[in-house]
């Protein structure tokens, strides 16, 4: 007899067998769960491949259109088996796929088919390269929303890349300002870069405003005679010469760096390179030897020596000869002091627009004017101030 053994009950070996059939059962379970997580976790880091430029021109689809792949010893269909198993997950009650088979023409399979499209979409989307032979398929024509067909760049990288243009543009802005045009210069000298840099900025500025000062003057000078010469102090980009060219007028232009084309290379707050001179005695005089009919100083007053520029433009204009000023209203700290200085240089007033929020436009005519002492030069100098700089709020 059996220890604890009782008269008419017995154990039977059956429900042990079966109990450890059951525990074996479910020990495999959750290994069959990891393999979703796995496949899962593969679905979900292949999308962030392909948001973040994994769609790019030199991307490789490394798993061929029948390459298979072993996880957890399953064997799965490689891009097929996951977005079959990602899509069966939404809206559709799990199927595992039978031990060591693949689960290609499952369940699985059966719920994509009849599902959202999504596994075509995405196959159409992401085409794989030919594994032998190294020859490519076509890519195709529309890759990604987000792809710049240009500089290679995403949207988000996109707006970084703006984001730093603007605040180097900013940046160089204000240091153009604030120091004397000599510093300018040798800025340049040591970094052409610097030069683009700061018109790119510009150019992208100017699609913000609500009119271009340059537009203006190319519309208003278009109707001088031809034989009309212009002078751009401060030109950039050369917008004026190259918006007048077609009119056979004659426009030379000066900035800090040359373009070897139409910008001559000069410092406009020292000197410009044209004839003219200044009076030689206390009598009234325009001077001699000048060429020049028009000045034109469009938003290029900048460095705390402006005024040697205003200077310059009388001293190359011919006698009666206008001086077009467009400069930034925020700019002013008295209007009046600021045509008072342009008036003690050499220049009347003829007209004023500030109908525009942006920009205040002046029309100068050259008048006869004595010589100067440089220390009357160096006080006339000296009310740069009047100008403040334009300064951005740090971000």
């Amino acid at each position: 007899m059996a220890l604890f053994e009782v008269p008419g009950w017995s154990v039977p070996t059956a429900p042990v067998s079966k109990l450890a059939q059951s525990t074996s059962k479910k020990r495999k379970r959750p290994a069959a769960q990891d393999a979703d997580k796995m496949q899962s976790v593969e679905v979900n880091l292949d999308k962030l491949m392909q948001k973040f430029g994994s769609v790019g021109k030199h991307q490789e689809d490394k798993q061929g259109p029948k390459k298979k792949k072993k996880i957890h010893g399953k064997t799965t269909g490689g891009l097929d088996a996951k977005v079959e198993h990602a899509t069966s997950n939404k809206g559709q009650e799990k199927v595992s796929s039978p031990p060591g088979g693949s689960i290609k023409g499952s369940a699985v399979e059966q719920s994509v088919k009849g599902g959202s499209g999504l596994r075509k979409k995405m196959i159409k989307q992401k085409k794989s390269s030919k594994p032998d032979g190294g020859k490519s398929e076509q890519q195709p024509q529309n890759v990604s929303p987000t792809l710049d067909e240009v500089s290679g760049l995403t949207s988000l990288q996109r707006g970084m890349k703006e984001s730093l243009d603007g605040a180097r543009f900013r940046w160089i802005n204000e240091l153009l300002y604030k120091s004397d045009s000599s510093e300018a210069v040798r800025m340049m000298k040591e970094d052409p870069a610097v030069f683009h840099d700061y018109h790119s900025g510009f150019r992208h500025q100017v699609q913000s405003w609500p009119s271009n000062p340059v537009s203006h003057y190319i519309s208003q000078l278009s109707s001088y005679p031809q034989n009309t010469i212009i002078v751009d102090l401060g030109c950039g980009d050369a917008t004026l010469a190259r918006g007048l060219s077609l009119k056979k007028l004659k426009v030379l232009s000066f900035d800090l760096i040359s373009d070897g084309a139409y910008i001559v290379e000069a410092d406009i707050c020292s000197h410009v390179p044209l004839p003219g001179s200044e009076p030689s005695s206390s009598q009234m005089s325009e001077g001699e030897a000048q060429v020049v009919d028009v000045v034109v100083c469009a938003l290029s007053l900048m460095g705390t020596n402006w005024p040697v520029c205003i200077r310059e433009a009388w001293r190359v204009l011919k006698p009666g000869g206008e001086l077009k000023i467009a400069e930034v209203a925020s700019r002013f700290t008295d209007v009046d002091e600021f045509v008072s200085l342009i008036n003690s240089v050499g220049f009347k007033m003829k007209a004023k627009d500030d109908r525009n929020s942006h920009f205040t436009l002046f029309e100068f005519k050259k008048i006869a004017r004595t010589s100067r002492t440089g220390k009357e030069w160096s006080k006339v100098i000296s009310n740069g101030g009047i100008l403040k700089p334009c300064e951005y709020k740090r971000r």
